[in-house]
């Protein structure tokens, strides 16, 4: 359990590195470049019409395969640590 423990808290410490070395610098270049200002006219542009359902759909399907991708890699892996 020890070893599952400093894994996990290995991946997490990679993951967020990573997300802080790329999402922090490009949010300030977006803010100083004034890229919100372009996301906030696009919003208002935008037609009411159309309905959200595909865009929520879409992105339940994502998730789930995202979720079954790691049970399945989770469970390989503890499949094969039983196997020797």
């Amino acid at each position: 359990m020890a070893d599952v423990v400093k894994w996990w808290s290995r991946m997490t410490a990679a993951l967020t590195g990573a997300v802080l070395a790329l999402v922090v610098p490009a949010h300030a270049w977006a803010a100083s470049r004034g890229v919100d200002e372009v996301m906030f006219e696009a919003a208002r542009r935008r037609t009411r019409s159309r309905g959200g359902f595909g865009f929520l759909f879409g992105g339940a399907l994502c998730c789930l395969f995202v979720i079954a991708t790691i049970v399945l890699i989770v469970v390989l892996i503890s499949r094969n640590r039983r196997r020797r």
